[in-house]
């Protein structure tokens, strides 16, 4: 139900936009999120926006760098500044509401397939 678009190799500094489309699901009215892994490190939620107050939240790794942002249809992650720490592969997510207040796996319930982002040095 979510298809992400986006990824692919990148100079360290440079910048690029992932995408999510939602078939069915009313992103604006769900809790939605951006998550990576890259080998031999933990699942972290990178970007999230919050189903109860749309807030958005962000890892402490990505602050000032990535933006996360929502159309009923389709979520963004613009990242910028990019460095080989943030080569993973990026997955979208969304929840219903009341779930979704964390940034946090366990919370989502619907996911995309998955993205790879290089950051060459």
């Amino acid at each position: 139900q979510l298809v992400e678009s986006g990824g692919g190799l990148v100079q360290s500094g440079g910048s690029l936009r992932l995408s999510c489309a939602a078939a069915t699901l009313p992103l604006d009215k769900y809790a939605v999120g951006w998550f990576r892994q890259a080998p031999g490190r933990a699942h972290e939620g990178v970007a999230c926006i919050r189903s109860d107050d749309g807030r958005a939240i962000y890892a402490d790794s990505v602050k000032g760098r990535f933006a996360i942002s929502r159309t009923p249809s389709t979520m963004y992650l613009e990242m910028s500044n990019l460095t080989s720490e943030d080569t993973a592969v990026y997955t979208c997510a969304a929840v219903a509401a009341p779930w979704g207040r964390l940034c946090i796996r366990e919370q989502f319930t619907t996911w995309g397939q998955g993205t790879q982002v290089t950051v060459s040095p």
